[in-house]
């Protein structure tokens, strides 16, 4: 069975106040967590992902008011934590007190699959990323929790295998449809590498835009972009008898995968010409033209108004487009 609802990053400039928190171009106004919920509710939504930033400022009085309001939305609740994996202690405590049985965690700052950019930093960031695990995965296990890593357009399919196998099944992935695209995998055949090890899912889809040096990946509405969600659901759900799933339209910025250039590839793995032409076909899919405008409105300069309403419009989109996906799939 496939439970879907949201998450709040398809929204990050709406609920959260950011790309630009701290600067005359955050959103003077994010909506917090309420109005987060809200839309929740409007949309159905049977998941909700909801970040430790979000918690930090409840007292007693509003952990009452969050159970009573995820207990009237029949969701269940996936926590989410950004990088650095170190952080786990603090979400480990607030996960409980949330009902959380996941917690998802980004792994590096990498985006696009830049990774040769870090230079030699990248192997001992991956290094850091090991230690920290060996030491929440017992804590995990211990708590009852399962740890999602995301694949946040840094790690292959691969890597994020290798990076479970130490563990038990404490440890596993937190797959985003779309990010294959950023290190040059096809969506299908990623979801079937990690389906195992699969604990939460975020739909995210994107528009694709060739470039003299790769492509760019260009937010859209999830279901109408290049992503395959059918397939890849199906995929998963030969490994999962029940799996959670949030709407994510993809960030604000552009994200440029430069990989039809020779140092982009610094770093990784030798990769088989199969593997390769499987990952650039599935780019060949919901293509923009080479010469139009790209840029989402926060990108274009627009106000707080028009980002708003251009995140809200698209999340709505996505839940039409995928409100049927668990059906489709079977």
């Amino acid at each position: 069975m496939l439970r879907i609802g949201l998450n709040p990053y398809g929204l990050s400039y709406t609920v959260l106040g950011w790309p630009g928190q701290g600067t005359p171009r955050a959103n003077p106004r994010p909506w917090g967590l309420w109005p987060y919920l809200d839309l929740c509710a409007e949309l159905n939504a049977r998941v909700v992902e909801v970040p430790t930033t979000l918690l930090e400022a409840l007292d007693g009085a509003g952990w009452e008011r969050l159970r009573a309001r995820l207990h009237e939305l029949n969701a269940k609740v996936v926590l989410s934590q950004g990088s650095p994996v170190q952080g786990f202690e603090r979400s480990f405590e607030l996960a409980p007190k949330a009902g959380a049985a996941v917690v998802r965690m980004s792994l590096t700052s990498v985006l696009a699959g830049a990774r040769a950019a870090l230079g030699p930093r990248w192997e001992r960031t991956l290094a850091e990323v090991r230690a920290a695990l060996r030491e929440a995965a017992p804590r995990a296990a211990d708590a009852g929790l399962a740890l999602g890593l995301e694949n946040h357009q840094d790690l292959t399919s691969a890597e994020l295998m290798d990076l479970c196998a130490p563990f038990g099944p404490h440890v596993g992935v937190c797959l985003d449809t779309g990010n294959p695209l950023a290190v040059g995998e096809d969506p299908v055949e990623f979801a079937r590498a990690v389906g195992p090890r699969v604990r939460h899912v975020h739909l995210k889809d994107y528009r694709v835009q060739w470039t003299a040096e790769g492509y760019r990946l260009i937010r859209c509405a999830s279901g109408s972009g290049a992503i395959p969600f059918t397939e890849v659901i199906r995929e998963l759900l030969r490994f999962q008898d029940e799996l959670t799933a949030v709407l994510e339209p993809g960030a604000l910025e552009v994200r440029h995968v430069r990989l039809l250039m020779p140092d982009w590839w610094n770093g990784y793995a030798p990769r088989t010409a199969r593997d390769l032409a499987a990952g650039l076909a599935a780019a060949r899919k919901g293509l923009l033209p080479e010469d139009a405008d790209y840029r989402t409105p926060w990108e274009a300069g627009a106000g707080p108004e028009a980002i708003v309403a251009f995140e809200l419009e698209q999340m709505r989109e996505s839940a039409r487009l995928l409100g049927n996906l668990g059906e489709t799939a079977k």
